[in-house]
């Protein structure tokens, strides 16, 4: 059974009512959920809860949404959404889901005043942090490829890399489209024209 990305804290019972045991939490369970500080998802059914992110993590958060948000601006491709913004994958994939960043294209944004998106957005990013790594890579990764969204970057500051993979014609796998380093640029298939200096994206050592 998959378990939290971070050891849980809860009450055995809120407002009266007993929290459901892993591989059975709903989105009116994660409704439920304290305002505390911390991330929850929930990924077919079982609850993930990460800490508050590091210095790094946030600072890569930043950059991007920089980076790509005024290209995406510029080129009136749709709208870029930092986290904590709840994503709704189908057939209850993720229920919801939280990327650190998620591109959706003009036709499908949502509008003002919706609390969630409820789709399939183009392009979902994940900056990789000690406690939620192991995630991103697996349970994450893989409701991302089932959920069909078109390409998922991994950000890594440990290594200060980022990884950009494509979801292959047949839907049943994501193959790398592009990998970068420092004094390298990574570009990307969904936002064709970009290129993103990766050393741009780090703090400075």
């Amino acid at each position: 059974m998959a378990q939290p990305a971070y050891p849980l804290d809860l009450p055995e019972e809120q407002d009266g009512e007993r929290w459901p045991a892993q591989g059975e939490w709903t989105y009116e369970d994660y409704a439920r959920l304290p305002d505390d500080g911390r991330r929850y998802e929930v990924i077919r059914g079982h609850l993930y809860v990460s800490p508050a992110p590091t210095y790094e993590h946030q600072y890569a958060i930043a950059q991007l949404s920089r980076l790509l948000g005024n290209f995406i601006f510029e080129n009136e491709l749709g709208v870029l959404l930092p986290a904590p913004f709840d994503v709704k994958l189908p057939d209850r994939i993720a229920d919801p889901v939280q990327p650190d960043l998620v591109f959706i294209r003009t036709e499908n944004q949502p509008r003002s005043g919706d609390a969630n998106f409820a789709g399939v957005p183009d392009l979902a990013i994940e900056v990789l942090s000690p406690s939620t790594r192991h995630v991103d890579r697996g349970a994450k990764k893989e409701a991302y490829r089932d959920a069909s969204i078109p390409e998922y970057w991994l950000v890594d500051p440990r290594t200060r890399t980022i990884e950009i993979y494509r979801l292959n014609e047949s839907g049943d796998r994501y193959a790398e489209l592009d990998r970068g380093g420092v004094g390298q640029t990574v570009g990307s298939a969904c936002l064709a024209g970009l290129r993103v200096p990766v050393e741009m994206v780090f703090p400075p050592k």
